[in-house]
């Protein structure tokens, strides 16, 4: 398995897409949090990183579907997923073991980004960030991330199309981080049904970790749908 997660993270660095995707991220969330002045915590006065927190959904949503778009999909379209079936190798392992090669790359994507918190710290006059909320944050970003390249490996392994993969990824992303708020809204579903529809989707579960509240019940969440994304992807995987 840690051979396949090499593979797959050494494979989206060995060309462009890698770097121009780490640059994108890391240009885009740099000019929020500095430089734009709707965003900027220059121009706010008072140190936080909550500007960051978010727009790094929203950057993630498409920026994870590119990291795991050609997971299986280019398998299937070269031909060498055939060659895969020939190794001794279980659907299982085979599906962690990509998972955890795009999560690493998810990880170099956060990790450039703890110089902000240093940045907004040394700017500060007084007080200084909240370390408990900057905590619950990121722990509720990598979270996040993990779920979206679930989704996307999700995706990726009922296609042999790269843009279809992407595409599908990144809607459903979107649904399931966006939607279930957005209907949560509706007229319709007022009171104690719009609650618990607003509850099913990520953005509830992510508000609430960025708040620096950790609770068991939001990191079972992810975990669970993590978990659903990956069990139907060795479905997939068996069925091939």
């Amino acid at each position: 398995m840690l051979n396949i997660s090499l593979k797959e993270w050494k494979q989206f660095f060995t060309s462009l897409t890698g770097y121009i995707a780490l640059c994108i991220f890391l240009l885009a969330t740099g000019l929020l949090l500095f430089v734009f002045p709707d965003t900027s915590i220059l121009v706010m006065g008072y140190a936080t990183l909550a500007g960051f927190f978010n727009i790094a959904p929203w950057l993630l949503i498409f920026m994870v579907p590119t990291i795991t778009m050609r997971s299986f999909s280019e398998e299937y379209k070269t031909g060498t997923f055939e060659l895969l079936k020939t190794l001794p190798i279980r659907p299982l392992v085979l599906v962690y073991g990509k998972y955890l090669g795009a999560l690493l790359v998810v990880l170099c994507l956060l990790i450039p980004t703890l110089l902000y918190g240093v940045a907004v710290e040394s700017l500060s006059a007084l007080g200084g960030i909240d370390m408990g909320a900057t905590a619950g944050s990121y722990l509720g970003l990598f979270l996040l991330g993990a779920v979206f390249v679930a989704i996307g490996i999700c995706v990726s392994s009922s296609t042999n199309n790269t843009v279809v993969a992407f595409i599908g990824a990144a809607f459903i992303c979107y649904l399931l981080f966006a939607g279930f708020e957005a209907v949560s809204k509706l007229s319709l579903f007022q009171g104690k049904i719009g609650y618990y529809t607003e509850v099913l989707g990520l953005h509830f579960h992510y508000k609430s970790m960025s708040r620096g509240v950790i609770r068991i019940d939001d990191i079972i969440y992810f975990l669970g749908v993590t978990y659903s994304c990956l069990y139907m992807t060795k479905q997939n995987i068996i069925k091939r």
